[in-house]
């Protein structure tokens, strides 16, 4: 982690601690100790879901990372957006998905880097009508297939309003896309009752809500696994 900066998500740390040249994990549950230890606050603190840093670097933190109070609160609310959407970038390069974020997103903040770094696609393929392509474009974070084409869509809703959100995803209805509303477990109560409208119909049994933690751990795991797959020989 102090190489890292002062901070690293679950992920990362799953991920590189058990590279570390001479050092012997003496339990068959390495991953489950690393969360055991960031949660020593002796010596961590939790600074979002899935992202910790050293208390002894945390008057060192990039404004990015950890905002202070002089930070206004519409520039933190992007920073925890673009955390969220990096998040899941991260996840979709993992399980072999070219990805993508919209154009206005790529030189936000991620964890030291920009979206832009950190995602595969610098283009958005055209994969339909150009009406149906702009509307995607606009879309969060998007994972395609091996055959070009929108397998996952995710819109991070930390602030704005989910009905639009769910509108994009009315208009792309017609593709074999999973659709994802990420947001605080406390907006659940409102997406439900904005799904519940009638116009959401042909779209509700495709969609599906994740909160913040959910999305932590769901990145946890996935480098858990790729972690552990990198030592086997297939």
């Amino acid at each position: 982690m102090e190489q890292n900066g002062g901070f690293a998500t679950l992920g990362f740390l799953n991920q590189e601690v058990l590279k570390v040249s001479g050092a012997e994990w003496k339990t068959k549950t390495p991953f489950a100790s690393i969360r055991r230890i960031v949660q020593d606050e002796r010596f961590f603190f939790k600074i979002k879901p899935g992202l910790w840093a050293l208390l002894s670097q945390k008057n060192k933190l990039p404004q990015d990372i950890l905002p202070t109070d002089a930070i206004p609160k519409r520039e933190q609310e992007l920073f925890n957006h673009s955390y969220y959407q990096g998040l899941l970038v991260e996840i979709g390069k993992l399980k072999k998905y070219e990805t993508f974020v919209p154009n206005q997103d790529k030189n936000k903040r991620f964890l030291g880097k920009t979206l832009g770094e950190i995602s595969s696609q610098i283009d958005f393929y055209q994969f339909g009508y150009e009406h149906l392509v702009r509307k995607a474009k606009t879309v969060d974070v998007c994972w395609f297939n091996a055959r070009k084409m929108p397998n996952v869509l995710f819109e991070v809703e930390h602030s704005t309003d989910i009905q639009n959100s769910l509108l994009k995803f009315l208009e792309l209805q017609d593709f074999n896309t999973n659709f994802f509303i990420v947001a605080d477990k406390v907006r659940k109560v409102e997406y439900t009752g904005k799904l519940e409208l009638n116009a959401f119909v042909p779209i509700k049994t495709r969609v599906q809500f994740m909160d913040y933690d959910k999305l932590s751990e769901w990145h946890t795991k996935t480098f858990e696994i790729v972690s552990v797959e990198d030592s086997l020989t297939f």
